[in-house]
């Protein structure tokens, strides 16, 4: 089985796909527990002129329909920059059992930065691990949105 760095330089490829067509670059993976991947996903907000096409809920439609369930209960969602209130919400509704990120997302992030979704009483609260790969994940964005103002 690999561990979580492996699969958080799987989500920075799917981050790099995204940064690739202008988008906010966010990538996402959704393991099982035999360490399959069910679910990937990058931003498509400015592709598909959709505010829902994060990153997450992408890798989560991939995962529901490749696993025909749901619930997640035994599947990991690795993400580059910590979820955002909508992304944090879906991954408790889909009972993910583990959520690691990369990021701090200081102005959206609701899983520490911002606010802690988790802190209240939902129906499913993840494990949750953060700063894996946190410099690689930052500079990804970093330098995406240096290009934006250069």
């Amino acid at each position: 089985m690999h561990n979580d760095e492996h699969y958080m330089l799987l989500a920075l490829e799917q981050a790099k796909k995204a940064a690739a067509i202008s988008e906010i670059p966010v990538g996402a993976v959704i393991v099982d527990a035999d360490g399959n991947i069910v679910g990937r996903g990058h931003n498509l907000t400015e592709q598909e002129n959709s505010p829902l096409m994060h990153a997450e809920l992408i890798a989560i439609q991939e995962a529901v329909r490749n696993l025909r369930t749901r619930r997640l209960t035994d599947c990991t969602i690795y993400v580059t920059l910590e979820p955002c209130p909508m992304c944090a919400g879906a991954i408790s509704s889909a009972r993910i059992k583990r959520l690691v990120y990369g990021a701090f997302d200081e102005k959206g992030g609701a899983c520490a930065s911002l606010l802690n979704l988790y802190d209240y009483p939902v129906n499913h609260k993840p494990m949750v691990r953060s700063r894996v790969l946190a410099e690689e994940c930052g500079a990804i964005l970093s330098e995406f949105f240096k290009r934006l103002r250069d």
